[in-house]
């Protein structure tokens, strides 16, 4: 099973959004995500956020939350993704070898495209919901069912 982590760095109203569009082959193509990578062999999560964060954007976390962890589920793929924001760091913004990375104000986020998924947890996030589990069932691109801490959606 695969692990990742995704990070949404805060910075006022905004957050730092990566938009995908320099990835051969990447699922994620055309779409605006969070930042973050698979765990390594011996890496916890907050580890693997924490230097996922820092290949790609350049800034290292000094202040962050693990909000919770989502499991994606598409025909045989099942990933465990843990869910962290980052409310203070140190480091300037570089360039990103994956996308474009640009602070998105906050009311301006639904407007972009993104996988139907990441707008629930956005949305928990937003809310400030304490740590969460959330199941996200895919039929190809499409968001077939949600589960929360359970509880279908």
């Amino acid at each position: 099973m695969k692990q990742t982590t995704l990070a949404y760095v805060k910075r006022g109203d905004s957050t730092l959004l990566l938009y995908r569009n320099r990835k051969e082959n990447d699922e994620n193509a055309g779409k605006w995500i969070g930042v973050g990578g698979k765990l390594e062999f011996g890496e916890s999560p907050e580890e693997c956020m924490c230097r996922e964060l820092n290949e790609e954007t350049g800034l290292t976390p000094t202040l962050y939350r693990y909000r919770g962890i989502v499991t994606f589920v598409s025909g045989e793929y099942c990933e465990y993704m843990h869910l962290f924001t980052v409310s203070a760091y140190i480091g300037e913004l570089a360039d990103c070898d994956e996308g474009d990375l640009a602070f998105v104000p906050d009311e301006k986020m639904a407007e972009l495209p993104m996988w139907e998924g990441d707008r629930v947890f956005l949305d928990l996030l937003q809310k400030e919901i304490p740590f969460f589990s959330l199941k996200l069932v895919y039929a190809g691109d499409h968001l077939i069912k949600t589960i929360l801490n359970g509880k279908e959606l």
